[in-house]
């Protein structure tokens, strides 16, 4: 497309055509004619070609005429048929209109049609209907769902009649009738059940599953007639009630039966003395035949392996003897067992929660409970046997929680009574204990270096005590622990006190208390409170009685490094020299005797120790402590003296030897 010249670009063109102009022509006038001349000619051609093209103008003109003449009848066939469908629109909008208006007719003709329907089939009693309630047995599948349409009709009858419908007088009769004929039946086929309760030997599991089944049956004559499902409700309390009662009384008088004939008494304290008519008996019938009352042995494995073991059963076990949590494990046991699934029956077949269920539990149970408790009180009024509470305390935990994982809260009080009974019973009896300790006289006893009978009495119990003790802490006990801690302590210095030399005294202290950390690091936690006192106290001993064995073999050694060392320590050697004559007469000794002497030791710590272990510690602790001072005393020599000392490497060997095997 060629380019459109600006403004300034033409006037440029035509200032250079005049200038060409000019230059190539003299006579301007005659340029203007020539001009002219050419302008005419130009004229005269497009006349003579517009004339040559006239007839082709006119056929022109008389098309384009045709043309308007169609375009004209376009417009009106056009707008004839913009009419047509303007018509057309406004029948489609009355169309529209009218289905809407059909659409809600029909949509509310079937609400009603549907309404009307179940209505009058709701209210229709049919004839299968009145057939199976009249004839057949409650226990037909028939009859359940029968009694379902029946419990609907009356409860939509019932509703009507508010209403004042008239359409409820048409049936009303018929269902009264099937309804006093459903109840009759229903209530004889309960009350039924509930008698076979009475029967001796009867499994009431069955009767109770058979009442679960038809759970719908108390339902229906809950909301028909509530003093019929009074009537059965009372008659289920009452008979369930005494039986509960009956079975519990008497399986409680036979397991007190299978008590120990021997137990515990007031003689069978901590701290009484200890001789051959008390401690260990010879009688299978007795709780202590293999161990003392302190000694928990395998009785705890009843908050474990056997928490959750079959019933103890009188009539079979009439040959055994069993301990006092053991029947107490059995009979709460089988009350947990029965409780638990009397407590899901009610709630499920009387359909009752809350207050409600545990009103209605109280009332099926609580004479029985009441019973049990009396029991216990009765049977815990004599008892002196601590662990044997402490176990019957920690199995009302785990029970307790085992309802509540079983989702029965109903127990709660009762636990609660059993443990107000226990628990002042054993803190009495703990602090009987503690008082027998306390009252103890030292004198009284027989002077033996070993681990006293009333330590080795403490150490059972108290590891027992906190072993049980772990998963549920108590503050009472935790507070009598200590209490009995402490008492033992000044026992066993009371009784070290007995000892004239330190020595002994030292030996006897760390029998005891080596005993006592031993039993309880294999019961309990390494960190108990109790073991870190017991393990503070054996540690301190333990180094005072290695500074007293060494010294009658190597204490002058051990004297000169103690008031020497703090000349070395300010670096006054001048004071160092002053002391080699005697240094020189240690070492001449230690040359000579070092040997013997280590013998001698090692004897002397083994026989003092009933415990090689312990014995074997002590040894190595002192022999350390030997080493250590043989350093020191080394470092404070003089060349010349120190010239003349057994070489440490030689002593080091001769000290392996003995190293414990234990």
């Amino acid at each position: 497309m060629a380019e459109v010249p600006s403004p300034q670009m033409t006037e440029q063109l035509d200032n250079e055509e005049v200038r060409e102009i000019l230059k190539n022509t003299t006579d301007l006038r005659q340029y203007s004619r020539q001009i002219e001349k050419e302008f005419k000619e130009v004229e005269n051609k497009s006349i003579e070609d517009y004339i040559a093209e006239s007839q082709n103008i006119a056929n022109l003109h008389n098309q384009i005429n045709d043309c308007d003449d169609v375009l004209e009848r376009m417009e009106n066939m056009l707008m004839s048929f913009q009419s047509v469908l303007n018509n057309i629109s406004t029948e489609i909008t009355q169309l529209q209109r009218k289905s809407v208006s059909m659409s809600l007719q029909l949509t509310n003709r079937q609400s009603v049609k549907a309404q009307l329907s179940q209505f009058i089939e709701d209210m229709a009693v049919s004839e299968e209907m009145i057939n199976i309630i009249m004839e057949t047995p409650v226990t037909e599948r028939d009859f359940s769902t029968q009694l379902n349409v029946l419990n609907h009709k009356l409860s939509l009858v019932k509703e009507l009649s508010f209403n004042e419908s008239k359409s409820t007088s048409d049936v009303s009769d018929v269902l009264q009738k099937l309804r006093l004929k459903a109840m009759a039946k229903i209530r004889s086929y309960l009350l039924e059940q509930i008698y076979k309760f009475r029967k001796p030997m009867t499994n009431y599991q069955i009767p109770q599953n058979a009442m679960l089944k038809h759970k719908f049956f108390f339902e229906f004559i809950l909301s028909n007639e509530r003093h019929v499902a009074q009537e059965i409700c009372s008659e289920y309390i009452d008979t369930m009630g005494k039986i509960y009662y009956s079975y519990f009384k008497s399986y409680s008088t036979r397991l007190t039966s299978l008590k120990f004939e021997e137990s515990c008494t007031k003689d069978d304290l901590m701290g009484i003395e200890d001789n051959a008519s008390k401690g260990l008996f010879s009688k299978t019938t007795s709780l202590k035949h293999k161990s003392t009352i302190f000694t928990i042995g395998k009785r705890g494995d009843i908050l474990n392996q056997q928490l959750e073991a079959p019933i103890i059963v009188p009539h079979a076990q009439l040959k055994n003897r069993y301990t006092v949590e053991a029947l107490f494990r059995s009979e709460q046991y089988a009350l947990v067992d029965n409780a638990c699934r009397e407590y899901l029956f009610v709630t499920e077949f009387f359909m009752v929660r809350g207050t409600q269920a545990q009103d209605l539990f109280n009332q099926i149970m609580g004479k029985t409970l009441t019973l049990m408790i009396k029991n216990l009180e009765t049977s815990i009024h004599d008892c002196f046997d601590t662990i044997a509470m402490f176990l019957c305390i920690h199995l009302i935990f785990r029970y307790q929680l085992m309802c509540h994982k079983r989702c029965v809260p109903a127990l709660d009080k009762y636990w609660d009574s059993l443990q107000a009974v226990i628990w002042p019973r054993f803190e009495l009896v703990f602090r009987l204990n503690i008082q027998s300790i306390h009252d103890c006289d030292p004198t009284k006893f027989n002077k033996e270096l070993g681990p006293h009978y009333i330590t080795r009495r403490y150490a059972e119990f108290s590891a027992a005590i906190v072993g049980i003790s772990e998963h549920f802490p108590n503050e009472l006990v935790s507070r009598l622990l200590l209490e009995l801690q402490n008492e033992v302590e000044c026992f066993i210095l009371r009784m070290a006190a007995i000892f004239p030399t330190r020595k002994d005294q030292l030996i006897y202290l760390i029998n005891n208390y080596d005993l006592v950390l031993g039993v309880l690091m294999e019961h309990t936690r390494d960190n108990s409170k109790e073991a870190e006192a017991f393990r503070e106290q054996l540690n301190s001993r333990s180094a005072e009685y290695v500074e007293e064995i060494l010294a009658p073999h190597f204490g002058g050694i051990i004297q000169f490094v103690k008031e020497c060392e703090h000349f070395f320590e300010k670096e006054q050697m001048d004071e160092l020299r002053k002391q080699e004559r005697r240094s020189l007469a240690l070492v001449a000794s230690f040359s000579a005797n070092w040997k013997k002497s280590l013998e001698e030791l090692n004897r002397e710590v083994l026989l003092s120790f009933p415990s090689l272990l312990t014995g074997s510690q002590l040894l190595q602790l002192a022999l350390g402590s030997l080493v250590q001072y043989y350093h020191r005393f080394h470092k404070l020599l003089t060349p010349n003296a120190r010239a003349q000392l057994t070489n440490i490497h030689v002593v080091m060997v001769e000290i392996k030897k003995y190293k414990s095997n234990y």
